[in-house]
């Protein structure tokens, strides 16, 4: 009997380490139960550096319409989610659930020069990610990533949590040791808004100028960063306290991190907790 192994092709677009990155990260969020069916989108920012061993950035393969000039991100890279598409299949046909845009010079069009096979089109809520990606740039020119998607315990907990952006942020910082390390400047909070429009983008990118994450109540949590497995640690820390918080809400709690302790803690990573929310 021949019992060699036949090697398996490597699926289009998984040879480039963005690509990859970005199917493998679907996924995970997927199994993690964050993205059911065709829920969560994620944005990063490329270099062409990144992006010019493997793509012909000269060769645009058609231009899209964004919702609003984007002047600010004019010539700038981003590999998007599409619309509709399911995380575990990402890993599976990344140019099909994937695409690699460029902002125009003019900032007045997308250039697609890799991906959306078959007539796919960019996430519905890629206006609020330009939104939250312009204003992240402004403070922290190291910004690449927006991810948004449906963390279980986070929605659950904006169910029976007061919604006050420092209450909650306090919650979450007593919940885990390490939280306030993760992230000092707290989570904002929006008001429950119909997603997908305009109005949700600038709430949340407003937000963003104070905030690495910001919770949309009953719905999920956009998270950003330098990288994605930073934008995803970060939501990753998050969900890890909301959902000690959503195991102990209806027990007695005997103990737990003081104002003190968590000031002691930022003291010792050197991070500067958001004014306002200890009280020492």
């Amino acid at each position: 009997m021949n019992t060699s192994t036949v090697a398996q092709p490597i699926k289009a677009g998984m040879h480039i380490p963005f690509v990859r990155e970005m199917a493998e990260t679907t996924y995970n969020m997927w199994k993690f139960g964050w993205d059911e069916r065709n829920g969560g989108n994620v944005s990063c920012i490329l270099d062409e550096e990144e992006v010019s061993p493997y793509i012909d950035i000269q060769q645009v393969q058609y231009n899209i319409q964004p919702a609003f000039p984007v002047h600010e991100l004019a010539g700038k890279y981003f590999i998007v989610t599409g619309s509709g598409k399911y995380f575990k299949n990402v890993i599976d046909d990344p140019e099909a659930n994937l695409g690699l845009l460029r902002v125009s010079a003019n900032g007045e069009q997308l250039e697609v020069l890799w991906g959306f096979k078959n007539g796919a089109v960019p996430t519905s809520e890629l206006p609020s990610h330009f939104m939250s990606h312009i204003e992240r740039l402004k403070v922290d020119p190291q910004h690449r990533v927006v991810i948004h998607n449906h963390a279980t315990n986070v929605i659950a907990m904006s169910f029976i949590h007061d919604l006050n952006e420092n209450k909650f942020t306090k919650t979450l910082w007593e919940m885990c040791t390490e939280c306030i390390v993760v992230f000092p400047d707290g989570i904002g909070v929006i008001p429950w808004m119909v997603p997908g429009s305009n109005a949700i983008g600038q709430a949340t990118a407003q937000k963003m100028r104070d905030h690495h994450a910001v919770l949309w109540p009953h719905h999920g949590i956009f998270g950003t960063g330098h990288s994605i497995d930073e934008a995803f640690g970060l939501i990753e820390t998050i969900e890890k306290a909301a959902q000690i918080y959503m195991l102990t809400a209806h027990h007695s709690v005997r103990q737990k991190i003081t104002d003190q302790q968590l000031a002691d803690l930022a003291t010792a990573f050197g991070v500067t907790p958001r004014a306002g929310i200890l009280q020492i």
